[in-house]
């Protein structure tokens, strides 16, 4: 291979190789901006110098000017030299700036302009986790709302609505400023709702496009709802519930993602102990929902979702009689236990418990019988769980003992074998 002269001012005076990235200091001396960084970030507070001139120099490193010329001039030198084994530098991204947040922010309100800006915005926080945070600091999650408002106040979906939706969930943080703006906000509420069941995603034949919608949609108001107040979550409409059961419908699978029905499962979990809303959620069918889709799910997260909001709802009565009602209400909350999680038994085991406690009828009772309930009982009583659990299976079992002592799978001594649980 070809021997190439580098010229000198291309190497870092830190490293002595290329500069990749080449920034200027305070004191005139150029250095490849990660040996630089490096540098200033090991110096103890108030001795950080110039590793040429030895002149103090503050570790902010903000204070870098990138020295645009000369990258241009060292990209260009490696692409001619590319033959001869050296290597390439690409373009270094740098991070964002407040002003150029603002600038952006801007570009958004801008009807000719704004679809460019959502699009660059979006490249830009996949850049990196600064990015992110400059444009939250820069009020991204304010001009987010506002587009998306707009959209709903027009009454159709402009172009840039799915990079909004993205900006807003991968930007969002729970800071006091952006839950004020969201926590009593009813009409963000209704502009999510309605680009969910918009016409035009209906009409849309780019079934990738309406997922993605949707999807981020979905996230957007979970992410909205996990920092709502009270009066805000307990005026939800039977409409805005009867939606998020029908993103968890199965016949919607080929429009709906697993994150957006992990986003509609939290949603409701997160809006379930407010007012009537459990009711509500009840009377709309969500029980029989909910296990028509664990009946069709293999992923951990969404089952232990899925018990989750079924303990909720089967603590009202109402709730009790609708997973008795479906046929393999009993026997999906019994298959599922010891066989997903830990966070799964507690809840459908808090679910047989409610069951025993409150509906235990002979039928009942039979049919757990005849399904496994009452034998998975008895395996929590043997297994490696907690003790809370095996206790509460055991005061079920214990509970029942004339209606299932006759049984095969309970056999006299798992009543009598931990007197001190």
């Amino acid at each position: 291979m070809e021997e190439v002269e580098i010229p000198k001012y291309f190497l870092c005076p830190i490293s002595l190789q290329i500069m990749k990235d080449p920034v200027t200091t305070v004191t005139g001396i150029t250095y490849d901006r990660e040996n630089i960084e490096t540098w200033l970030l090991m110096a103890e507070e108030n001795t950080s110098t110039c590793p040429v001139t030895k002149q103090i120099l503050s570790r902010d490193t903000t204070l870098l000017t990138p020295n645009h010329m000369l990258g241009k001039f060292i990209r260009s030198w490696t692409i001619c030299n590319a033959e001869k084994g050296i290597e390439q530098i690409p373009s270094p991204k740098y991070p964002l700036n407040k002003s150029h947040v603002i600038r952006l922010i801007r570009q958004v309100k801008n009807c000719d302009l704004y679809l460019k800006a959502l699009r660059k915005i979006v490249t830009m926080i996949s850049e990196n986790e600064e990015n992110r945070k400059c444009l939250d600091e820069g009020g991204a999650i304010k001009a987010m709302v506002l587009f998306i408002l707009r959209s709903f106040k027009e009454g159709e979906l402009i172009m840039g609505i799915e990079e909004a939706l993205r900006i807003f969930h991968l930007v969002w943080r729970p800071t006091h400023e952006n839950k004020q703006l969201v926590k009593e906000n009813h009409d963000l509420i209704e502009a999510i709702l309605w680009i969910l069941k918009s016409r035009e995603m209906c009409n849309n034949n780019n079934n990738q496009v309406v997922t993605s919608i949707k999807t981020h949609a979905m996230l957007v108001l979970k992410n909205v709802i996990s920092v709502s107040s009270t009066n805000l979550l307990s005026s939800l409409t039977p409409e805005f519930f009867q939606q998020m059961l029908n993103t968890l419908r199965k016949n919607n699978v080929n429009y709906v993602s697993q994150k957006a029905t992990k986003a509609a499962l939290h949603v409701l979990i997160d809006t379930c102990p407010r007012g009537r809303n459990r009711l509500k959620m009840i009377e709309l069918g969500a029980v029989f929902e909910l296990i028509e889709l664990e009946l069709s799910n293999n992923e951990k997260r969404v089952s232990e979702l899925v018990f989750s909001l079924l303990s909720h709802l089967c603590s009202l009565a109402d709730g009790r009689a609708e997973l008795l009602k479906h046929a393999a209400g009993i026997a999906i909350v019994s298959k599922k236990i010891l066989r997903i999680s830990p966070a799964t038994d507690e809840s459908a085991i808090q679910i047989l418990g409610l069951i025993g406690k409150f509906s235990a009828t002979k039928e009942v009772l039979m049919e757990m019988l005849r399904v496994g309930g009452v034998s998975k009982l008895c395996m929590v009583i043997q297994a490696n769980c907690e003790a809370s659990l095996r206790k509460k299976a055991l005061e079920i079992l214990r509970a029942h003992n004339n209606v299932w002592s006759n049984s095969p799978c309970v056999q006299i001594y798992f009543l009598t074998r931990y007197p001190g649980q």
